[in-house]
């Protein structure tokens, strides 16, 4: 039975993520309300996808504050106000402590099969660039909670893409952004019908 869960989204670019969210529930796939939008820069494109949806939006920049602890306040203390129930990164490339009150309530996803070709740095066109340049034969995307590590967090979801001989790091990047598109909405979905339990590092689907 699906509940409709609340997420605020974070951003810091294009906002290809937020669009694709924002697709799925106009479409009626996806029982999700968008409450905030939280840019970590003006210049952010993603921000255009908020306003024609009508979603309030928030700036807030890293450079702003000086200690981790009062960042961590600044993301996380709008989020409360809106009464969100999870935040999702889409496309955020700042570290941000998660406060124990948003434990596995964090969702990000990264453009790789996590543990491999993650980690500090390792985002965007570094990724499929690695992945080539390793010879890996399959890549994907991974769809995990986030802990205080990056790219660490309980996984909730891998979709596998296969990687092609002749690829470059855009054509990569081209087919793994399918897989996001349907992973992404899918782990929130299985949140808004209960399905998701986490046992410690395992996260379970009933």
């Amino acid at each position: 039975m699906s509940n409709r869960i609340s997420i605020a989204v974070w951003i810091s670019g294009g906002g290809t993520t937020l669009r694709n969210l924002l697709e799925k529930i106009d479409a009626g796939l996806l029982q999700i309300d968008v409450k905030l939008v939280i840019a970590s820069k003006s210049t952010a494109g993603g921000l255009e996808h908020a306003r024609q949806a009508n979603i309030p939006e928030l700036i807030i920049r890293r450079t702003d504050y000086e200690l981790a602890e009062d960042y961590c306040r600044a993301m996380f203390d709008p989020c409360r106000e809106a009464g969100v129930d999870y935040v999702v990164m889409g496309g955020f490339l700042k570290h941000v402590l998660i406060p124990p009150d948003f434990e596995n309530r964090v969702l990000n996803i990264h453009p790789s099969l996590i543990p491999a070709f993650c980690g500090h740095g390792m985002y965007g066109h570094f990724v499929h660039e690695a992945v080539i340049n390793y010879g890996a034969k399959i890549s994907g995307c991974t769809v995990h909670f986030v802990d205080n590590e990056f790219d660490h967090g309980p996984i909730i979801l891998q979709r596998t893409v296969a990687v092609k001989a002749k690829d470059s790091p855009s054509d990569l990047a081209l087919r793994v952004f399918e897989a996001e598109c349907e992973a992404y909405p899918t782990a929130l979905q299985w949140l808004a019908n209960g399905r998701i339990h986490v046992d410690d590092r395992k996260v379970v689907i009933s």
